[in-house]
């Protein structure tokens, strides 16, 4: 029995895909004619849709254009993206205090991650007089709304005693409210604190636990933490192989001073080790590479 090639198939597939584009540069015309007669929704998806150059090439002029119209409008989600868009210097030049203007407008209306960059911008004195009060009441009402970053910059706050007395403890419950979100630095840091017995009884095989899941993130700091707990023995069996895997992997990615601490407690650890355990460390590091990249 001979079988016969489904033409037919094919080109009710190229048929669909054909009405389908249609279907969507008809969505477009339409919100554009929409968001030229001033529709503030559609000014706002407009910019998202060349922000992002979903159904149109991406531009970020355009997107500018489109969220500032929206913006003016009060919409708090196209405020934020406004700020995003003068805080990285794309569509306009980079202009820190008109980033600050929008993040606040936006975030007086309850739009959680311009809370949290208005919080990184008074913590870091950008477009604003550094004022660590102002960034823990921004980062805390990002925070109260679950944004992991903000929890995390909270904890930070917590822990060094900037805006707020220093408070290991609600360091500590910020720290883990960002780390079970999977946040990376949060976890580092909430292992950092289970690891010095900081707000927390010093429980090793915790630290274990948060640094190794921020390590499998690939964050360089825990991973060398991870490192030095497996070469010293504390919180897991003492296991040079595992220890050299992920110093030598925090070596790989860190620079400056951070780099050369590292690659000197690798290359310290390497002194105890056989020719045969430092090669497996390597296929070690090598195989998580390629599979974590």
């Amino acid at each position: 029995m001979k079988h016969k090639t489904p033409v037919r198939n094919v080109a009710i597939l190229a048929l669909a895909s054909a009405l389908a584009a249609a279907a969507q540069s008809t969505k477009i015309e339409l919100a554009r004619r929409l968001a030229d007669q001033g529709n503030a929704e559609f000014q706002f998806n407009l910019g998202v849709m060349y922000d992002n150059g979903k159904g149109v090439p991406q531009d970020y002029q355009e997107a500018v254009k489109w969220y500032r119209q929206a913006a003016q409008q009060g919409i708090a989600p196209a405020q934020h993206n406004l700020g995003v868009m003068y805080d990285n210097g794309k569509g306009v030049p980079q202009d820190y205090q008109e980033a600050v203007k929008w993040y606040r407008q936006a975030a007086q209306q309850g739009i959680a991650p311009a809370q949290h960059n208005l919080g990184v911008m008074y913590d870091n004195g950008k477009g604003v007089p550094q004022d660590y009060q102002e960034a823990v009441k921004w980062y805390r009402q990002a925070a109260q709304q679950g944004i992991a970053p903000a929890q995390s910059n909270l904890g930070v706050m917590y822990d060094n005693g900037k805006g707020v007395p220093q408070d290991y403890q609600e360091a500590v419950k910020w720290y883990r409210q960002a780390a079970q979100q999977g946040h990376a630095p949060a976890q580092f840091n909430l292992g950092v604190m289970y690891d010095n017995g900081e707000g927390v009884p010093q429980d090793y095989q915790e630290a274990v636990k948060w640094y190794r899941q921020a390590a499998q993130q690939g964050h360089a700091p825990a991973q060398f933490n991870l490192g030095v707990m497996y070469d010293n023995g504390e919180g897991v069996p003492q296991d040079h192989v595992q220890a050299y895997k992920w110093l030598n992997l925090a070596a790989s990615q860190a620079v400056g001073e951070e780099a050369k601490l590292y690659r000197s407690t690798r290359d310290a650890a390497e002194e105890t080790m056989t020719p045969s355990q430092i090669a497996e460390a390597q296929r070690l590091a090598r195989e998580w590479l390629s599979e974590n990249q």
